[in-house]
């Protein structure tokens, strides 16, 4: 295997892991409610800590990924969060369990604005490779409910943090071994490259990308945090804890997650040949209609309905990285992801207490639901400031 895939394969795990480590909690608290030990929400609210580092360490982590050694940093993520996680399962309070959360939040944020820069500059169509990538991620995000409840059940809450954080540590130090360092100065990136097909980007082009980039981060930030937390809670409330194997919280959630993963294959597909605009309103305005008839409940109807949505939460990812991976220099990428994952992580952070605040035990998440369509209706209305068609120019950065 070559160093450049040996590489890329790291990445893709190490999205995997960024998104795993941060779902462990939330579905330890279902755990925990279902053997008696507190309310949910309760339960569910030192993530927060964990949610918050996420998004205040991602414009350090890209600054230094740009000054400093992306491939360094990816080291010090793999290591670092491998040992928080392996703390935090030691946590004997709500208070030590909101400082692992919080450190394993601070290795994690290093990943989204360094992991996806050496992603976008991999070689490969910067659509299909985001996708990819971005399928590994969702990928963690399906293994954690499954996984950890499994661990909880069967071994206790804490090996939920400790085999998961032993084969992290493990995986820093096999990337050390076996990536080859980096090559000299970054060049263009293959996004930047002029397509025969593509116009050039007209002068007021930069404040409507930034613009788009600010209203999406936060408004759709919310919706991918708070809907990846709450479903478990939501698969329990559905089934009423009478399924078993497959018909339970944490099989059903990660079913849902590893099926809806697979959108961004082809959404990462399709932003290298069709304008983002096109995309974005699509995938949108689907998620409307999707979380207002969830809020009218049902079994097997609250999961097909989970799966459309969480297909087009997840299938805006890679379209929103590419517009980032074709707009920006090489020299300022891993800043510019950075600017946008701490707006979206930010305002993830928020999603462990607006979850608590939309959860009612007698009508479930409705409150939550809607306010989530309103968040998806204002992403829609963002992407209208998209160009109609595809253009060519560095625009966040120098020219590439």
């Amino acid at each position: 295997m070559s160093g450049n895939r040996v590489r890329l394969l790291f990445l893709n795990v190490g999205h995997a892991y960024a998104h795993y480590f941060m779902l462990i909690h939330p579905t330890v608290a279902v755990a925990l409610e279902s053997r008696g030990q507190g309310d949910y929400g309760a339960l569910l609210l030192p993530a927060t800590a964990g949610f918050v580092a996420f998004a205040a360490f991602t414009l350090p982590a890209g600054w230094l990924g740009d000054r400093w050694s992306r491939q360094g940093m990816m080291a010090v993520m793999f290591l670092g969060l491998g040992v928080a996680s392996l703390l935090t399962g030691f946590a004997s309070g709500p208070y030590q369990m909101a400082a692992g959360l919080f450190l394993m939040g601070s290795f994690a944020a290093i990943y989204h604005p360094v992991g996806i820069a050496l992603v976008a500059e991999s070689g490969e169509g910067v659509g299909q490779a985001l996708g990819v990538n971005g399928v590994w991620g969702n990928m963690g995000v399906a293994a954690a409910p499954l996984v950890t409840g499994a661990l909880a059940g069967m071994l206790g809450w804490q090996a939920a943090f400790l085999i998961p954080g032993a084969l992290c540590l493990a995986s820093g130090i096999a990337y050390l071994a076996l990536v080859p360092p980096e090559r000299g100065k970054r060049g263009a990136s293959s996004a930047a490259v002029e397509s025969p097909t593509a116009v050039q980007a007209p002068a007021a082009l930069p404040g409507r990308i930034l613009a788009y980039l600010v209203v999406t981060a936060l408004m759709g930030g919310l919706v991918f945090a708070a809907t990846t937390v709450v479903l478990p809670k939501i698969m329990e409330d559905a089934f009423g804890g009478s399924g078993s194997g497959l018909v339970s919280a944490a099989g059903l959630a990660s079913m849902v997650f590893a099926c809806a993963s697979m959108a961004q294959l082809v959404t990462g597909r399709a932003v290298d040949r069709v304008p983002p605009r096109r995309l974005m309103l699509l995938l949108a305005l689907l998620q409307v209609p999707l979380l207002l008839l969830m809020a009218q409940g049902g079994q097997w109807r609250i999961v097909v309905l989970a799966l459309g949505l969480m297909i087009t939460v997840f299938g805006v990812i890679p379209v929103q990285d590419a517009i980032v991976a074709r707009h920006t220099a090489s020299g300022w990428r891993a800043r510019v992801y950075a600017v946008k994952y701490v707006l979206s992580l930010g305002v993830g952070s928020l999603a462990v207490p607006i979850v608590a605040w939309g959860y009612d035990p007698a009508s479930g998440f409705v409150r939550l639901y809607l306010l989530l369509a309103a968040c998806a209706i204002g992403v829609a209305m963002a992407a209208l400031l998209l160009p109609a068609r595809r253009y060519r120019q560095a625009v966040l950065g120098d020219k590439a």
